[in-house]
């Protein structure tokens, strides 16, 4: 029997075994687990198209193929960028049913790595004995705050890492000082499910730190007439994808994010760009001890056509603090950027994978979703 194995949730499971799913029958599994474990048979055995689900977070979730081929290609960039090695280990701690769990899956055979693997749960290193090296892994922006906040022992085991990615979901102002505290290269990324993963980085931390994703080798980007992004190279098959994503880019190989072009809102005339005003939010937010989770969303106006509104998580500011907070926007937004009204859910709805689910949080609310 050979030796090669991985650990799901605290159990071995030696590759031969997942190969011909031997096990299926003595060990009882959840659903999670069968899901992981189907993935790792399929890529084991030599398959070579992969069904998989968008995330939702931007639109209806969908299914797309990708093929073996297109996940080798982004596999392997990401283990010459960060230097890993055969004998590694990483931490797949990120929902394996979507892309960003399953290209950790690939990158662990490619490199012939050992996986440590647990549910995606909001502070998986409380899952990871602290004695345990740890190379490499990824997470998204809400687990390495909470790891930060909530588990500052593990602070070592992030700084022996090669190198971390984070991705998913805009990385805060708040979060991106706190990502100072870490010694190892963490890299926020730029990719959808469509491109088989990131296609490009930008660095979080240390001297390095940019505002810029930097493109990865082999990768082409573009601009189309609206000024989105266009991707082509062997993640794309060769084929010209074009996103919905706004971008300065400033040499053939960087590119600035701005946002969506479908998160554009046209009030009283003036094109509000979402992502510009949820950043100047997050920065208003910084004095507050807890500020809560929140997203600037649009609302019919009789006179504006449209107007913005913030949408925050959990109880009602005080009344004081919500003053203060349209305040400082006032002070660093344009009149039409501040929003109007401000609305509160006590739960926002969530995608699979983490991510907030505007549309369903405003329905929710009773709130025009259109």
């Amino acid at each position: 029997m050979t030796e090669k194995h991985l650990l799901l949730n605290g159990k071995k499971f030696y590759f031969d075994e997942i190969a011909s799913y031997s096990f299926r029958n003595s060990i009882p599994l959840n659903g999670y687990e069968t899901k992981t474990l189907e993935f790792c048979r399929n890529w084991l055995n030599g398959v070579q198209e992969f069904p998989i689900q968008t995330s939702g977070s931007t639109g209806i979730p969908k299914t797309i193929q990708l093929t073996r081929q297109q996940m080798e290609h982004s596999a392997r960039r990401t283990i010459k960028l960060l230097g890993l090695q055969q004998g590694d280990c990483t931490l797949v701690c990120l929902n394996t049913e979507y892309i960003a769990g399953m290209m950790m899956l690939v990158r662990g055979f490619l490199a012939e790595l050992q996986m440590i693997i647990v549910e995606p749960i909001g502070n998986p290193l409380t899952l990871v004995d602290r004695n345990e090296k740890i190379d490499f892994a990824s997470f998204v922006p809400m687990q390495l705050h909470t790891i930060l906040h909530e588990l500052p022992e593990a602070l070592p085991q992030l700084n022996g890492m090669k190198g971390i990615l984070v991705g998913g979901a805009p990385v805060n102002p708040t979060l991106q000082r706190e990502l100072q505290r870490i010694k190892a290269p963490v890299f926020h990324t730029y990719g959808m499910t469509e491109t088989a993963s990131h296609i490009a980085l930008r660095r979080l931390n240390g001297l390095e730190a940019a505002e810029y994703y930097q493109v990865l080798d082999h990768i082409k980007v573009g601009l189309d007439k609206r000024g989105c992004l266009t991707i082509k190279g062997d993640v794309t098959n060769n084929e010209l994808l074009v996103t919905n994503d706004i971008v300065e880019l400033l040499t053939p190989k960087q590119f600035r994010w701005l946002g969506r072009i479908d998160n554009t809102i046209n009030s009283g005339g003036v094109k509000v760009q979402v992502e510009k005003v949820e950043l100047a939010v997050a920065e208003a937010f910084v004095e507050l001890p807890d500020s809560p989770r929140f997203f600037i969303a649009a609302q019919p106006d009789e006179v504006l056509g449209e107007k913005v509104v913030l949408i925050l998580e959990g109880n009602p500011l005080a009344a004081e603090v919500e003053t203060q907070l349209l305040t400082k926007l006032k002070g660093m937004l344009r009149k039409f950027e501040v929003p109007r009204e401000v609305y509160y859910s006590q739960a926002f709805s969530e995608t699979a994978t983490g991510k907030i689910s505007r549309q369903r949080t405003m329905q929710k609310l009773g709130l025009h979703t259109d």
